[in-house]
């Protein structure tokens, strides 16, 4: 599922989201340009859970 992210701004950002899934055990695909998170492995509620705990809030989910 994807999710825009429009506070997402640079590398930082990405490693971050990307980190934040991973531990919760999914796998995130950050594209900064769009603004968007691709989050497998992992329900919606749970994915939503892991972007805002790296600090970012989710637009559209």
């Amino acid at each position: 599922m994807t999710f825009t992210v429009p506070d997402m701004t640079c590398g930082h950002c990405k490693a971050a989201i990307e980190a934040a899934v991973q531990e919760a055990g999914g796998r995130a695909t950050v594209d900064l340009a769009q603004k968007s998170v691709t989050v497998d492995g992992l329900d919606k509620d749970r994915a939503v859970q892991a972007i805002r705990n790296a600090g970012y809030e989710v637009a559209a989910a």
